[in-house]
């Protein structure tokens, strides 16, 4: 096989400061309570110290978004537009910078977080740029309101593009923000924070708070909250919903998912086979929408399974920051005891397990990535959410058993659908219950487009027109 020289990039362009404190009213300041370490997944070298909110600092926090929202709601959407436009040129300007940091952070492949997650982050803010002075034809009538400070909890799998994701529809919509990243990749939130003093946002307008579930529980129970928004687990998303039961707080919901990729004997084969890496591996498989089950039609299971053990072959695990790296580091040490556990549990329930020969680094939390083969819908590795870089195949015969198999999941995030015949896909995507319904292609975003589930997936829609609804009081 074709050798490939090492081709890193550098850490040069990444200022890392050795303590990091909590962003409040446009300035940052010591947090009350502990501090607490963030490391590199891929070395476990530690990264900084992060200041650790407590209460009484979530609830400055909050105390400065709502002072902020009076001034910042009164402004012309087109006056608003500007700072998100100035937001969005920044981001663009220092892209690399944040595409190194995330990696280092995150432990994602340096290729995947500077050619997908930053050209997104500063499309969305240019998108809801352009929303900011249009609100009136957004369909939520005339003269739609801001909801005053919204609390948003963001996960680690892309913390950067999750911020945006919350942040961008928020502020265009006059709403202020009081928001707590993911306590093992806090780092590109805080560098964002140095970029809304760069953009000259008003103070009070943004606030970070950095710190674990205690942290992100004082955000979202706090009673001057207008709006809730979370993504991450289904567990954490049931507590928040009846946290907020009864508190008039507008909350939205982004959780788990167990996302059917079907594939038809009629689809095109290594174009599948391409879909499938990109819809589990992408991101080591740290994605709620990730193609964790394949359902490929029986008559052509062998000839793909080949292709797709061939092609896994192909794949570079290793240092997230080298451009040949396919392949990152899982994000933590409790993720990836998480992942083996239900490896381990596949295997016992009778599953066939596979990966390619690939040598994981001595340092570093790492999993090759894997594909189960026999696999019942009754197998836990088949119901539960892994995420981590876990294929469960099954095979149905008829469209009518796949659209079955599909749906026999208590989730409904997302699914892709591998065929030529359009009136296939049509039919399917009528039929599947999933929020985002791919065809030939997975695992693609654009900010114009609404993202969201069914069921224990959660409620609401982010992105698009339709993610202007949850920050107007409509």
């Amino acid at each position: 096989m074709f050798e490939y020289a090492p081709a890193p990039e550098s850490r040069d362009v990444v200022d890392i400061k050795p303590s990091y404190g909590l962003f409040i009213n446009g300035e940052f300041t010591d947090g009350g309570g502990t501090a607490f370490k963030t490391v590199n997944p891929a070395s476990e070298e530690v990264l900084a110290e992060v200041a650790e909110a407590s209460e009484a600092d979530v609830d400055r926090a909050v105390q400065a978004a709502r002072q902020a929202f009076g001034p910042w709601s009164a402004l012309p959407g087109s006056e608003r537009a500007k700072y998100l436009f100035r937001i969005a040129r920044i981001i663009q300007e220092r892209s690399r910078e944040l595409a190194v940091l995330e990696s280092l952070d995150n432990g994602k492949p340096i290729r995947e977080s500077r050619d997908v997650d930053l050209p997104l982050v500063a499309a969305h803010f240019f998108y809801y740029a352009g929303w900011a002075d249009k609100l009136a034809y957004a369909g939520y009538g005339t003269n739609p309101r801001p909801l005053g400070v919204a609390g948003q909890v963001i996960p680690w799998n892309f913390p950067l593009l999750m911020l945006a994701w919350k942040i961008a529809p928020a502020l265009a919509c006059g709403n202020t923000v009081v928001l707590k990243p993911a306590e093992t990749t806090p780092l590109t939130a805080l560098a964002f924070a140095e970029i809304c003093q760069q953009a000259d946002l008003p103070p009070g307008v943004v606030n970070i708070v950095t710190g674990a579930g205690a942290t992100g529980a004082a955000v979202v129970n706090h009673p001057d909250v207008n709006k809730v928004a979370f993504t991450g687990s289904t567990e954490v998303g049931r507590l928040i919903a009846r946290s907020v039961a009864g508190s008039g707080k507008k909350v939205t919901l982004e959780l788990g998912g167990k996302a059917a990729n079907i594939v038809f004997d009629d689809a095109p084969l290594d174009q599948a086979v391409e879909g499938i890496v990109n819809g589990i591996f992408f991101n080591q498989g740290h994605v709620c929408c990730a193609g964790s089950r394949l359902l490929v039609q029986e008559s052509i299971a062998t000839e793909l399974l080949e292709a797709l053990k061939r092609r896994l072959g192909t794949l570079r695990l290793g240092d997230p920051l080298d451009k040949n790296t396919d392949i990152g580091a899982i994000n933590s040490a409790a993720q990836l005891a998480k992942i083996r556990e239900l490896s381990q549990i596949g295997e016992a329930e009778g599953a066939e397990r596979w990966s390619p020969a690939c040598a994981l680094p001595e340092r570093g939390f790492w999993f090759p990535p894997t594909i189960f083969t026999g696999v019942a819908q009754s197998h836990r590795i088949a119901r539960e959410e892994v995420f981590g870089p876990v294929l469960s195949v099954l095979t149905f015969r008829t469209p009518a058993e796949a659209v079955e198999k599909a749906n026999n999941t208590p989730f409904g995030l997302s699914a892709g659908v591998w065929t030529e015949k359009g009136s296939r896909i049509l039919w399917m995507a009528d039929k599947l219950r999933a929020g985002v319904v791919w065809a030939n292609t997975f695992n693609r975003f654009d900010p114009t487009s609404p993202f969201g589930g069914y069921k224990e997936s959660g409620y609401g829609r982010e992105g698009g027109r339709h993610g202007l609804e949850a920050y107007l009081d409509v």
